[in-house]
């Protein structure tokens, strides 16, 4: 078994060695290894099937690797529950919106926040959890709304709003969880050009502002090109570049996985 991790501000925020995913014959993942520092956008890219996103959900516990290990802050992720990542400080967006139609962008956002508080979503839902807390949590959601250019639709339901502004409202409701390390799945899908560019400052915006590490799982290759400190690259399930974003667009494994020929 491995060593622990030295207990340093030099280690990882993020530790991935050597993860293996196997679905019955299939070999989804095979020993990926790559670390994320604290304060970096890390793009992780490939064709699709390359296995981004089921390392994603690896990071996140929805899937259990057949071998390896990832350590968050020094603490073995694989041996704790999915319920329990808020409270480590990890939380996540969705390529497909995880919203309440039905309820406020504000309620939508105190949603975040109640998963990593001690009342819980019921209680606070029924009204039934200590005025201070919701108080505090009701002026921390709509200043994360207005952060995020949202404060003005506070009141609003979700439903019918355009796609962009819901997208805008998921990474509130991520915050509202005061993560440390923020998991974005395909945030730039679905979104207009002029969305994509505003979409990628207000990542590195929140990053710095909230000073977060971030783990962004992206097809649109300019983006991810655009704002992340380090890119690891994948291709059938193993890792095939690491570095910078210089130095990963222009390795010839990374232009013959996209473009079919070496440089």
């Amino acid at each position: 078994m491995a060593s622990a991790l030295p207990d340093d501000a030099g280690r990882p925020l993020l530790d991935v060695s050597d993860v293996t995913v196997r679905f019955g014959g299939i070999t989804a993942l095979s020993g990926l290894t790559f670390d994320i520092a604290p304060g970096q956008i890390c793009g992780l890219i490939g064709p699709n099937g390359a296995g981004k996103t089921t390392m994603f959900n690896v990071v996140s516990r929805i899937y259990q690797p057949s071998s390896g290990r990832v350590v968050f802050d020094g603490v073995d992720l694989l041996g704790k529950p999915r319920h329990t990542m808020a409270k480590l400080g990890i939380t996540r967006t969705f390529q497909n919106l995880a919203l309440f139609p039905s309820m406020t962008l504000l309620e939508n956002v105190m949603v975040g926040a109640h998963s990593r508080g001690s009342i819980g979503f019921v209680r606070a839902a029924l009204r039934l959890n200590p005025w201070k807390e919701e108080r505090e949590t009701r002026e921390l959601a709509y200043g994360l709304l207005d952060q995020l250019g949202l404060a003005d639709l506070a009141f609003r339901p979700a439903a019918g709003l355009p796609f962009g502004t819901l997208k805008r409202l998921e990474i509130a409701r991520a915050l509202a969880a005061r993560p440390r390390f923020l998991l974005m799945d395909e945030p730039a899908s679905g979104l207009t050009h002029n969305e994509v560019d505003e979409l990628g400052e207000t990542v590195k915006r929140i990053r710095d502002e909230f000073g977060l590490t971030v783990l962004l799982v992206e097809h649109h290759m300019a983006m991810v090109m655009g704002i992340s400190d380090k890119v690891v690259a994948m291709d059938f399930g193993s890792k095939i570049a690491e570095g910078t974003p210089t130095e990963v667009r222009n390795h010839p494994a990374v232009i013959q996985a996209y473009l079919g020929t070496a440089a």
